[in-house]
């Protein structure tokens, strides 16, 4: 018996490690996984939608009030698709927005309209992510059933050497797969 194709949304914000969102895209997709990529406009600064489209296959979604290809309220379609949502990399701006519960773009939109199990791996500044506001707007996600990829160590952008590199890419393939094993979503 086949099993249902799963749809993973990429939310990809702007931090440097966003190269690494190409990589996580090609393996999803080799692991037989439906990717549907919502970048920030932040991001776009750094790669153009274009990459993304390509190795996705689909297209990329980006602002809240762009044009949809046919009539729907796109946040909400988007949203009833995601059968699991993936921010990677997640900056300190969309973890506080989430905490907060501001929907000010697509990506914080849908995430506020999915009853799909949200993954969050963060990627900044060492000093930004072991911030006090940081790691509560963290602890605050989790109470609320966020799950988190930490970060690992290593040397960062700035060229300081801390905590806040993305994790490797076999760690958010694992963890992306472990979120359909739980509650029954396999």
């Amino acid at each position: 018996m086949a099993t249902k194709e799963k749809n993973i949304i990429l939310g990809v914000t702007a931090s440097v490690a966003i190269y690494k969102a190409c990589e996580i895209i090609r393996r999803l997709k080799d692991e037989g996984f439906a990717v549907t990529v919502i970048q920030t406009r932040e991001s776009e600064e750094l790669v153009k939608p274009i990459l993304f489209e390509s190795l996705s296959q689909n297209k990329v979604y980006r602002g809240l009030f762009d044009t949809p290809e046919a009539w729907e309220i796109e946040h909400i379609a988007l949203a009833k698709k995601a059968d699991l949502i993936l921010v990677a990399p997640a900056t300190a701006n969309i973890i506080a927005k989430l905490a907060c519960g501001i929907c000010d773009d697509l990506l914080t939109c849908v995430i506020c309209a999915s009853k799909a199990p949200v993954l969050i791996a963060p990627a900044m500044n060492g000093q930004m992510y072991q911030n006090k506001i940081t790691q509560g707007n963290i602890k605050k996600l989790q109470s609320l059933g966020y799950k988190f990829i930490e970060p690992r160590k290593g040397k960062l952008a700035c060229g300081d050497i801390g905590v806040g590199c993305l994790a490797e890419i076999e760690t958010i393939l694992k963890e992306v797969k472990r979120a359909f094993t739980r509650k029954g979503n396999s």
